[in-house]
């Protein structure tokens, strides 16, 4: 599987996975910005992007900056056919402000293989052992 990126900023840093193995390829921010409590931003990554048949780009926070710092990604999805700019929206979730540099890592990029199942309309589900239950309908252990 091939993914394709281009650079559109001299700043921009490719995506790479940090080890063998990982599920994720770092993004790097191409500018300075400090996000405060409770703000959204989006940050740019210099880089556009063109990946495989039947994939997605799910955007996925960094779990150092996410326990240490509070800062979460949001509405990380790319489809396939998106050719433009991969900005990450973040925001702070913690008291403290959150000065984000140039070459920072700020995300992480998993494609994923996506299924395009065929919707059909129906007048009734079938049944099942959880049925309508949902946020804490199995217990807390």
């Amino acid at each position: 599987m091939i993914f394709q990126v281009r650079k559109n900023s001299p700043k921009a840093k490719i995506p790479a996975y940090a080890l063998e193995g990982d599920a994720g390829l770092d993004l790097f921010s191409i500018e300075e910005k400090t996000i405060r409590f409770g703000e959204v931003v989006v940050v740019k990554t210099g880089i556009e992007i063109e990946l495989p048949t039947d994939t997605a780009g799910l955007i996925w926070d960094k779990g150092g900056l996410a326990a240490k710092n509070g800062i979460h990604t949001m509405g990380g999805v790319f489809d396939e056919n998106y050719r433009g700019e991969i900005g990450v929206t973040l925001t702070n979730l913690s008291r403290k402000p959150y000065k984000i540099g140039i070459g920072d890592k700020i995300a992480q990029l998993l494609i994923q293989k996506i299924e395009h199942p065929e919707v059909m309309i129906v007048e009734k589900l079938s049944e099942s052992n959880r049925g309508k239950g949902r946020f804490g309908s199995t217990g807390k252990r």
